[in-house]
Parts: C-alpha cells; structure tokens; sequence
C-alpha cells in the first residue's frame, strides 16, 4: 500500500540555524494537513481566566517579589519570554510531526506495537538473565535445591528402613 502523499517538512533547514537561539520558522505559509494547528499567544489563554498580576502572584507561588526592573528591562524580558514560548511551541510542533513520521515508518517496516513489546520483553529478560544478581541468585537456588534434595533421599531412606524393621 503506497502512503497517499509523501511528507513534507513545513521547515526549511537548508538556511541554517541561528546560533544564539534556535528557532525554526516555516518556509512557507502553510502546514501540512495532519500538522498540529498553530497557535498564537492570544488563544493559548482561556477566555474567561485572568492572569495573576502584582504581589500577591508573586507571594502566592511561593517567590520573593521580582528585583525592580526598569521598564525597558521589563519589556525585554516580555518579548524574551513570548520568542521562548513561541520556540516551545514550534518544537513542539516539529516533534509531533517527527513522532508521526516515525510511526508511518514503522508501519511500513510492519513494526507493531505488539512486535515491539515483545522485542523489549525479550531484550529486558536476556539483560535480567546475564546479570550479576540473577545468576548469584539462580547459583544459590540450585545449590538450595540439591540440598533439599539430598535431605529429603536420606529422610526416604531413613524411613524404608524404619518401615523394613517394624514388619
């Protein structure tokens, strides 16, 4: 089965990235259909909740008040704060879209989940098996088990040879 199109990233990392901070941005204006939708600063807030602001945000976090920032400072850090969230939320966006990729890949390799498990199944019980712990523990299980062994014969024996002299 041939997937219906094939998958474009809406980033063009051919431009290279800015070394003081990374931040991916479309090549183009539109993203792909199955792409998380894009969001602005605007909708990240519900409607009807308003942000806490002053002191008593302050106090309520458990913070000390903010050092006294100069307005221009100030602003600084609001649109500092807004490129930060914005980056989160591209990345975020590029995560899902790798995430999406990686299971279509998957799903052509015929990787199931159920494949998977078992492969990790096996490959914890091989780590489990070949470790330090388990074979002490297996050494003194089987050294325990010879000597039950042995106790419970010579019990057996001992009690053939009771039966034997009561006859």
């Amino acid at each position: 089965m041939e997937p219906l199109e094939e998958y474009h990233s809406p980033f063009d990392f051919e431009q290279g990235v800015n070394t003081s901070y990374l931040y991916l941005s479309p090549a183009y204006g539109e993203t792909p259909p199955s792409s998380p939708s894009v969001r602005t600063r605007e909708f990240q807030q519900h409607p009807d909740s308003v942000p806490e602001v002053g002191e008593d945000a302050m106090m309520s976090e458990g913070a000390s008040p903010p050092p006294a920032l100069t307005e221009e400072e100030r602003q600084g850090l609001q649109e500092e704060l807004v490129k930060v969230e914005d980056e989160i939320q591209t990345l975020s966006q590029v995560l899902a879209a790798k995430e999406k990729q990686v299971a279509e890949i998957k799903r052509k390799l015929g990787i199931t989940p159920l494949n998977e498990l078992k492969q990790n199944i096996t490959k914890t019980w091989q780590e489990v098996t070949t470790s330090t712990a388990y074979r002490r523990t297996s050494e003194t299980f089987s050294m325990a088990g010879m000597k039950a062994t042995a106790a419970l014969s010579t019990m057996g024996t001992a009690i053939s040879r009771k039966l034997e002299d009561v006859r």
